[in-house]
């Protein structure tokens, strides 16, 4: 099996994982798309360094290292896009979230769609380290010692930003839903 082939075999398949690292660090899907094209060129040029095992955990910490360099490149300002538009799609001129296929009411719809949209809006305004930390573990599901791997931290250091960014996302929904009910 060719070089090339074997690269497409193991990271092919962590595409949409690379994907969903660069979207959250970045918070923009061409940022993201261009930062996982980039990683996986990049991948495939040093894939004579992997060492074998998992390249998930290889392959995300380029992802994760592309994404960072290309925050510190560009201006806090010009970072900051609403997060709903970025993972909504457009009817009328008006957000809407996808909702799976099993037609839930249109009661739980609506409910269900504001609560992700307040859990996705309290995510984006997370620090990047602990946005990273929250993506990884939670929607991820990688190891305690996978993320220290891939972040180049002790497990500690892990199991302390996710403690952080949880609380961090317990105060932010508390604040949304209380000036949420507020302004009912």
């Amino acid at each position: 099996m060719t070089e090339r082939a074997q690269f497409e075999r193991l990271a092919l398949a962590h595409m949409p994982a690379a994907y969903n690292l660069a979207f959250w660090l970045l918070r923009s899907r061409p940022d993201a798309e261009d930062a996982v094209q980039d990683a996986y060129l990049r991948a495939f040029r040093s894939f004579a360094s992997f060492r074998g095992g998992n390249i998930r955990p290889w392959l995300l910490q380029i992802v994760r290292n592309v994404a960072y360099r290309k925050l510190s490149d560009r201006s806090r300002a010009t970072n900051v896009i609403p997060f709903d538009a970025a993972v909504s799609d457009r009817v009328g001129g008006q957000a809407v979230l996808q909702v799976a296929a099993d037609t839930p009411s249109a009661e739980d719809a609506l409910v269900g769609a504001g609560e992700q949209a307040m859990v996705r809006a309290a995510v984006a305004e997370l620090a990047p380290i602990f946005r990273e930390a929250v993506v990884l573990r939670e929607i991820e599901a990688l190891s305690y010692r996978e993320i220290a791997e891939l972040t180049g931290v002790p497990i500690g250091t892990v199991m302390s930003r996710l403690a952080r960014a949880r609380a961090e996302l317990r105060r932010t929904l508390s604040r949304m839903m209380k000036d949420e009910s507020d302004a009912v």
